[in-house]
């Protein structure tokens, strides 16, 4: 896959985001979990794949991610679920506190009803 690129969003002691670039367009992202012995990853695509190229991005990701941490030779397995995704939505935690939040009503409109 030519002029790819991975850029790490977060890194913790067991884990790493990173997202996905194939020139300037993100196509997907990867979520690594380290176990002992076997490490996990999913996948999210947003573009379609043919399977070579996603054998290839795996393969990469083996390569210039899940080796440097854990090589082929001292893990049990690497595991990696694939999905087509498309993000939605982004969401944070607001800064401010919601119940001040006027406006808002945070009961079930259905419970109302009854």
């Amino acid at each position: 896959m030519n002029n790819l690129r991975l850029s790490r969003l977060v890194r913790t002691e067991s884990s790493e985001i990173y997202l996905i670039w194939r020139n300037n367009e993100r196509i997907g992202q990867v979520d690594i979990h380290y176990a002992t012995g076997t490490i996990y990853a999913t996948l999210l695509l947003e573009q379609d794949l043919a399977p070579e190229q996603e054998e290839t991005l795996v393969s990469i990701l083996d390569e210039d991610i899940v080796s440097s941490y854990l090589p082929r030779f001292e893990r049990e397995d690497f595991v990696v679920h694939v999905f087509r995704a498309h993000e939605i939505g982004r969401y944070t935690d607001p800064s401010i506190d919601l119940e001040d939040m006027e406006g808002f009503d945070f009961e079930d409109d259905d419970e109302e009803e009854r």
